[in-house]
């Protein structure tokens, strides 16, 4: 490395947000402009570990190569760091944003110190790249003749679409909603990933040759047999859209909804009016009970706080994770630790607490009388794991009470994809009702047909959906050149061989 010994010279400091009393005022990103000197003393801190775990399979799923970037930045040798990042990752902009980096949990350095700020670095690589003009259209030399159909256009399709016509296929992305980028576009807010930070990669791999077609609900407005026959391969991209539900008493009343039509709603009417068209849910004024954590209950957090609530709490059903690492919870596995994310902080300014309320299970929902809800019956839990390791659950006697709701929004996940392409298509599923489909081959069990994604793999990050539709346009090259040079899932470049049938 660069500065062996930087890592007992500087320590960890991130690249800060703005201020949480300015940031609440609009819709963009949180974060500031990085100073490069802190960038250069951050990267000074990647170790020379010998094993980089932060690039194993407990560390990055794309198996970015960590070390070298880092020591490239504390050289100063921006351009050279940007082609490193982008020999493993398509699209180092969305996840420098929003991936929670299972990297910096895996960093060798965390073992006895912070960890090295790589999701930091590695956003200021590339959005210098795109500043300085680094980053141009590159259209394939020439065509292979073979077309590729790729329905849904999230982080998994559009990885897939990037790699397939970098190889020279014809790539076309069939997306249902009016815009391109699925999770990215209407799924993340503004706040988190700028839609302009979006575009911008979208009109790169226009002008390189990708067609993307909006409206198509392949499946519904779009015959998906048609496909099969139009194209020599299609791939399914389609995300896990079925959300969990909460089926207790109460459920059918007015002001219960889904996390994700909330977000998406609101960031549809941002772009298309500012908010003017009112086509949005909104929770200005009211009380709003966010049900489920992870970064999406922290997404409806940051969004009703922008709209005014008055009150806010974020019902969270396990315990409060512990501060530090948890005997049972090692390096270099992810640090299942307490954090606080950017809406937690800001309902702190707004209110003058965290909003979560742990341990909290919600029994019914209480109406108005006039079909609309008020307030949500909570009882507290105690967890106890058991003698076969299992932790199991018991409700608190004497520890009911009512919580009052306006709006209540639940975040409690996904349980998968929607079915009707597989009715429509005839290919089988898993016991998770998945898209049935091995990782490092993605073929379903119709010819010609693949998945890649949290259709396939189920729920997970934006950097997973990237590894799936890297793995899965390789294995559509494979099937349809015979072999491939792209590289394998799983599998750093510079170790990766052919792949032939």
């Amino acid at each position: 490395m660069g500065k062996p010994t930087g890592f007992r010279e500087f320590d960890r400091k991130k690249v800060p947000w703005r201020l949480p009393v300015v940031r609440l005022q609009d819709y963009n990103e949180v974060y500031t402009e990085p100073d490069e000197t802190q960038l250069r003393e951050q990267g000074a801190r990647c170790m020379d570990c010998g094993i980089p775990f932060c690039q194993s399979a407990s560390g990055c799923p794309v198996d970015n190569l960590i070390p070298e970037w880092n020591d490239l930045v504390y050289n100063g040798r921006w351009q050279e760091a940007s082609e490193r990042l982008h020999k493993t990752n398509n699209f180092p902009e969305f996840t420098g944003r929003t991936c929670p980096a299972p990297c910096e949990g895996a960093c060798v350095l965390g073992i006895t110190d912070p960890p090295v700020t790589i999701k930091n670095i590695e956003n200021a690589i590339v959005d210098r790249a795109f500043a300085e003009g680094w980053i141009q259209a590159n259209p394939p030399a020439q065509r292979s003749g073979k077309k590729v159909a790729i329905v849904g256009s999230g982080p998994s399709g559009l990885a897939a679409a990037d790699q397939l016509n970098k190889v020279g296929h014809t790539v076309t992305v069939y997306e249902r909603a009016d815009r391109i980028g699925g999770l990215l576009m209407y799924g993340i807010p503004n706040m988190k990933l700028d839609k302009g930070v979006v575009q911008r990669r979208l009109d790169l791999l226009s002008a390189e040759g990708v067609e993307f077609i909006t409206g198509a609900d392949v499946g519904k407005n779009v015959d998906p047999q048609q496909l099969m026959k139009d194209y020599d391969a299609v791939l399914l991209a389609t995300g896990a859209t079925k959300p969990r539900d909460l089926p207790i008493a109460g459920r059918d009343l007015n002001g219960i909804h889904f996390a994700m039509d909330f977000l998406r709603a609101n960031t549809k009417s941002l772009l298309d009016s500012k908010h003017a068209d009112g086509k949005y849910i909104s929770a200005k004024g009211k009380k709003v009970v966010v049900i489920g954590g992870g970064d999406t209950g922290t997404d409806c957090i940051a969004t009703s706080l922008r709209h005014g609530c008055s009150q806010l709490v974020n019902f969270e059903l396990m315990d409060q994770p512990p501060k530090d690492r948890a005997d049972d919870n090692p390096w270099p596995q992810w640090p299942r630790i307490f954090r606080v994310d950017y809406g937690h902080e800001e309902a702190t300014e707004k209110f003058g607490h965290d909003p979560r309320d742990y341990c909290l299970l919600s029994k019914e929902f209480l109406g108005d009388g006039r079909g609309n809800v008020k307030g949500i019956s909570a009882v507290r839990v105690k967890w106890s794991k058991g003698a076969d390791g299992r932790m199991t659950m018991e409700e608190v006697a004497g520890s009911e009470h009512v919580v009052d709701a306006d709006l209540v929004l639940l975040a409690m996940g996904f349980l998968g994809p929607e079915q009707y392409l597989v009715e429509a298509l005839g290919f089988d599923t898993d016991p998770r009702s998945n898209y049935a489909a091995q990782h490092g081959q993605f073929s379903t069990s119709v010819e010609g047909l693949f998945a890649a994604g949290d259709c396939r793999r189920g729920q997970s990050l934006v950097v997973w959906a990237i590894n799936e539709g890297r793995g899965a346009a390789r294995a559509i090259d494979v099937y349809l050149q015979g072999s491939s040079m792209l590289p394998a899932p799983g599998i750093t470049l510079g170790t990766a061989t052919a792949m032939t049938v």
